[in-house]
C-alpha cells in the first residue's frame, strides 16, 4: 500500500478479482496517490449466512473513507436476497449514476463513430426500491415510487454535470403518457429546472422512441437523464453501440460518499481463464480520480489507455483483426497500458481532465425548488378485492348490496381495465380486482374508510390492499380509470 488518499476497493466475485488486479497494477505503476483499505463482499460473505452480502464492519469502512472502487459481485438467486450493489447506492445515498458511453471507432467497431452520449440515472427509487408482494394466487405487483426530492436532485445533478463538462444539450425520456403521475412528476420537476439553465438546451421524449433514437442516431444526444429502471437498460444500450459493455465504467455519486464500478456484472464463466478486459473498471477508476481532484494521474492512465488501443493491444472480447497487432489476457493487458504510460494517443482526442480541481457538482446539496401543496383531502379509496378469476357478474352483484352511507362505489376495474360501469364481456379478468369509492361529501374522514372496509368484510369480500385517494390543494392526485 502506499500514497495519501484512503479509499475502500472490494475485489468482488467471477472475474473481480482479476480485473482489480490490473486496475491497481495500472495505478501503481501511474503514482496514483492512493492508500487501499480492502472490505470483502459478494459471495464468500452469502456464503457464511450474511444475505445482506456484506458484513457490518465494512459499513464502517466504507463511511470513513467515502469513496469506494469496487470489482463485479454476484448476487445469488432465490427469496431474501436483494442486489447488494442497490443496497450500497441507497444506503449511501449515491443518488445520481454517470455512465460515459464513447465511440473509439475504428479501434473499437461501432456503428456511431461520433458517438459520445452520458447518461445521468436516478439511483435510489422507482421500481428499485424492491417492494413487492404476491396479492393474490395470480397477480404479483411492484411498487413504483418517484419523489420530488428523488426528481429535484438527479435533474439538477444532470444540469449542472452539463456545465462542469461543457455539454450543451439534455435529453429527459420518460413514459408519462402512460404514467402521467410517477413518470409525469419527473418530466414536470426537468421542465421547471430546465428554465433556471437558459444556455443548456433541452428536451423530452417517451422512452421508448427515446431508446430508439439513440440505438440508430446516438449523435443527436449529449447528456441523458432518466428514471432508474430505464437509465439502467438505456445505459447498457449506449454502451454496447458505442463498442462494448466491457469498457464503461460507472460512477455512483452522492453528497459525502461515491462508488465507482465497471457497468458488466461478474461473467464467472470466463472467470480464472485471464480473458476479461480491465478497461471497464479501469476507467471507473479514471471517473474516481477525477473526483478525487487527482487529474494528473487521470490524464496519465486515460492516455495510455488510448494510446494502447491506437496499437492495437485488445483483450479477446474486442479483438479486432482489422486493427489488432496482439491479443492479450487481462493482466498483460494492464502491463501493455502501464507500459504506455506518459504517451498519448495520436489519431484521437486525448484526455486532458482540469488539474486539480475538484468537481463540486458531486457534492451538490439537495435544493428543493417545489413548494410542497398546502391542503390535503381524502375524497376516496380504492379496494383492492380477492376474488374469483372471471367472475365479473358475480362480484358485482356482492358489491352492489353493500349501502354505505360516507360512499359510493363509482368504477370496478381489472388490472387496471375498466369492467364496470359498461364493461366488455371480452376483457379478460385475473382474480383480482380494484373497488373505487368516493366520498358523497366531496371528503371523508379515515374513521370513515375503517368503516366500510369494516362492512366489506361482514359481506365476506376479502381486501388485499387499499389505496387512499387524496385531492392535494383541491387537485385530484390519482390516476383516473376509463371515462371518469
Amino acid at each position: 500500500m502506499f500514497g495519501k488518499i484512503p479509499i475502500t476497493i472490494a475485489y468482488g466475485d467471477g472475474i473481480g478479482p482479476e480485473i482489480m488486479k490490473a486496475v491497481l497494477l495500472i495505478l501503481h505503476e501511474a503514482k496514483a496517490p492512493l492508500k487501499y483499505d480492502e472490505i470483502v463482499i459478494g459471495s464468500e460473505v452469502y456464503e457464511r449466512g450474511i444475505m445482506s452480502g456484506i458484513e457490518p464492519a465494512s459499513w464502517n469502512v466504507l463511511k470513513r473513507n467515502k469513496i469506494f472502487l469496487k470489482a463485479p459481485i454476484t448476487t445469488p438467486q432465490g427469496k431474501g436476497v436483494k442486489s447488494l450493489n442497490v443496497t450500497i447506492r441507497k444506503s449511501l445515498g449515491l443518488y445520481a449514476n454517470v455512465r460515459p458511453c464513447k465511440s473509439y471507432n475504428p479501434f473499437i467497431a461501432a456503428r456511431h463513430p461520433d458517438m459520445d452520449v452520458v447518461i445521468v440515472r436516478e439511483n435510489e427509487e422507482d421500481l428499485y426500491g424492491g417492494i413487492e408482494h404476491q396479492q393474490t394466487p395470480e397477480v404479483v405487483q411492484c411498487l413504483k415510487l418517484i419523489s420530488v426530492p428523488g426528481c429535484e436532485r438527479i435533474v439538477r445533478f444532470a444540469f449542472e454535470y452539463a456545465k462542469a463538462y461543457n455539454r450543451k444539450k439534455i435529453s429527459c425520456f420518460t413514459k408519462d403518457n402512460i404514467m402521467k403521475l410517477s413518470d409525469g412528476l419527473f418530466h414536470k420537476i426537468f421542465d421547471e429546472i430546465s428554465e433556471e439553465y437558459p444556455d443548456i438546451e433541452s428536451e423530452h421524449m417517451i422512452i421508448d422512441i427515446g431508446t430508439a433514437r439513440l440505438a440508430d442516431t446516438p449523435e443527436r444526444f449529449d447528456v441523458v437523464v432518466v428514471p432508474n429502471l430505464y437509465g439502467d437498460i438505456l445505459s447498457d444500450v449506449a454502451a454496447q453501440i458505442a463498442g462494448s459493455v466491457g469498457l464503461v465504467g460507472s460512477a455512483n455519486i452522492g453528497t459525502s460518499c461515491a462508488m465507482f464500478e465497471a457497468i458488466h456484472g461478474s461473467a464467472p464463466d470466463i472467470a480464472g481463464k485471464n480473458i476479461a478486459n480491465p478497461s471497464g473498471l479501469l476507467m471507473a477508476a479514471v471517473m474516481m480520480l477525477v473526483h478525487l481532484g487527482e487529474a494528473k494521474a487521470a490524464n496519465l492512465i486515460q492516455n495510455a489507455w488510448l494510446k494502447t488501443l491506437e496499437d492495437g493491444i485488445y483483450t479477446p472480447d474486442i479483438y479486432n483483426p482489422a486493427f489488432a497487432a496482439k491479443k492479450t489476457g487481462t493482466l498483460e493487458f494492464a502491463e501493455e497500458v502501464a507500459g504506455r504510460l506518459g504517451k498519448t494517443p495520436q489519431k484521437q482526442p486525448h484526455a486532458e481532465y482540469p488539474k486539480n480541481k475538484k468537481h463540486t457538482l458531486f457534492n451538490l446539496p439537495y435544493k428543493r425548488t417545489k413548494k410542497p401543496p398546502k391542503e390535503r383531502d381524502l375524497v376516496g379509496i380504492d379496494v383492492f378485492l380477492f376474488w374469483g378469476p372471471g367472475q365479473v357478474d358475480a362480484i358485482i352483484g356482492a358489491l352492489q348490496e353493500i349501502d354505505n352511507p360516507n360512499f359510493i362505489m363509482t368504477m370496478v376495474t381489472n388490472r387496471g381495465t375498466k369492467v364496470w360501469p359498461e364493461g366488455h364481456p371480452e376483457t379478460f379478468c385475473t382474480d383480482h380486482w380494484r373497488c373505487r369509492f368516493k366520498a358523497k361529501n366531496g371528503a371523508a374522514s379515515y374513521l370513515e374508510v375503517l368503516q366500510l372496509l369494516t362492512q366489506l368484510h361482514e359481506h365476506e369480500l376479502e381486501v388485499i390492499k387499499t389505496e387512499n385517494l387524496y385531492e392535494f390543494d383541491g387537485k385530484p392526485t390519482y390516476s383516473l380509470g376509463q371515462g371518469e
